[in-house]
């Protein structure tokens, strides 16, 4: 059904996409023009094509947004590090940078297509789009990652993620050096009001608890070891940030990008988190089970520099 709305005196002068934006809060300004270039926007039954277009007292301006291509999930031969697998469950340690499951932008090359391939009975298991995910991780962090090969491990692994029966432990570069060597993090998250991309420790967010300690010190930076005891998006990035001690390349969230060591410069190359402890019940034995995962070659040369 499409959209239709008519310019009051006030907007008279406004460029069309300000005025999509004010009419469709829902929808980035980004992806109106988009809409706007592609023909999908009519000013009083005309296509206007230039997001800048200005708008006059009176117009009707009348859009459809269109429906999304449907994505196709086929088979993709990743390689994936496995770190445990029997016939209910798999645990890898999924790479920086490879993005968990297929999405607007990321519609190939995700975790769950190597599944699709590694697995051959998985689809079906839990989400159709998501087939044996039951907790996920931020494309640019590393680590220990659990997939349900059954739709009883899929139903045992969520309820236990979802109770906190779960112990999730991750290593992170962090900047400056915490007052203290450990402590906790209480502040309710939610989205950040001014940033749609971004989480924030705000009144009103979501229940997030972060408990933290102290490895090891380095030069203007600290190793940490993290446990979240709630699972909230972004939830280490933006405790630590909310800390003053913001998660070193994690640019998002005020991390620096580069660090001077013997007064040289050093690219970090991505945020330095990495899921390295997982600890849970399996889900058909009942046998209480953990795995770790090494720190990542490029986490292991930004420390070894900092020492």
């Amino acid at each position: 059904m499409p959209q239709r709305f008519q310019a009051s005196g006030s907007d008279s002068g406004s460029r069309l996409d300000r005025f999509l934006a004010s009419r469709t809060p829902g929808i980035s300004r980004t992806r109106l023009q988009r809409f706007i270039k592609n023909g999908l926007v009519h000013i009083n039954g005309v296509p206007a094509l230039q997001p800048k277009t200005k708008i006059s007292q009176g117009d009707v301006v009348e859009f459809e947004i269109p429906e999304p291509a449907p994505l196709r999930l086929e088979p993709e031969n990743i390689k994936l590090d496995i770190l445990y697998e029997d016939e209910h469950l798999l645990v890898i340690n999924k790479a920086a940078g490879m993005v968990v499951h297929p999405g607007a932008g990321h519609e190939t090359g995700t975790v769950v297509h190597a599944l699709l391939h590694h697995c051959t009975d998985l689809s079906g298991i839990g989400d159709r789009m998501r087939p044996g995910i039951v907790h996920r991780l931020d494309r640019d962090t590393s680590g220990i990652l659990v997939v349900a090969k059954t739709q009883q491990a899929h139903h045992s692994l969520v309820a236990q993620f979802a109770c906190r029966s779960t112990c999730k432990n991750y290593l992170a570069l962090v900047r400056g050096k915490p007052s203290s060597l450990a402590g906790s993090i209480a502040r309710p998250i939610g989205r950040n009001p001014a940033h749609r991309k971004k989480m924030a420790a705000i009144p009103g967010g979501r229940e997030a608890i972060t408990l933290w300690k102290t490895i090891k010190k380095l030069r203007g930076t600290s190793l940490l070891d993290i446990r979240i005891l709630t699972g909230r998006t972004h939830q280490i990035r933006v405790h630590m940030a909310s800390e003053g001690h913001p998660v070193i390349g994690d640019t998002l969230y005020g991390g620096p990008s580069h660090l001077t060591v013997n007064g040289e410069q050093i690219k970090i190359p991505r945020q330095m988190l990495h899921a390295a402890r997982l600890e849970l019940t399996h889900p058909a034995t009942g046998q209480r089970m953990c795995w770790k995962a090494p720190l990542p070659e490029d986490m292991r040369k930004v420390t070894e520099l900092l020492g």
